[in-house]
């Protein structure tokens, strides 16, 4: 079964930075790209990074580029988002995603707020 269990999420100043985890089961992590997605109330979710399996390549929303870093540990079945240079824009649900044989994965989300 096809597990995705986000962590890290909490209140942060503007300018402050967070780490967000997400810890995943049930696959074959290392041949999958993983992904960060994000739903401010009253948008849609949107997709903030991806990391590619092979090579690691990663891309990034306009948004957050320069200010957001992907990155994953194979070992662990991990995949973080390095948040730095927070804004209040930031403000979402972060939810961890994979597709497999077609089909979306997602987490239950980890709720992150910039505000001072």
């Amino acid at each position: 079964q096809v597990q995705l269990v986000e962590s890290g999420g909490g209140l942060v100043q503007p300018g402050g930075s967070l780490r967000l985890s997400c810890a995943a089961s049930g696959f074959l992590f290392s041949t999958y790209a993983l992904s960060w997605y994000r739903q401010a109330p009253g948008k849609e979710r949107e997709l903030v990074a991806r990391i590619t399996s092979a090579y690691e390549a990663t891309n990034y929303a306009d948004s957050v580029k320069g200010r957001f870093t992907i990155s994953r540990d194979n070992a662990k079945n991990t995949v973080y988002l390095q948040m730095n240079s927070l804004k209040p824009e930031d403000t979402a649900v972060y939810y961890c995603n994979v597709y497999i044989s077609g089909r979306g994965r997602w987490g239950q989300g980890t709720q992150v707020t910039v505000s001072s």
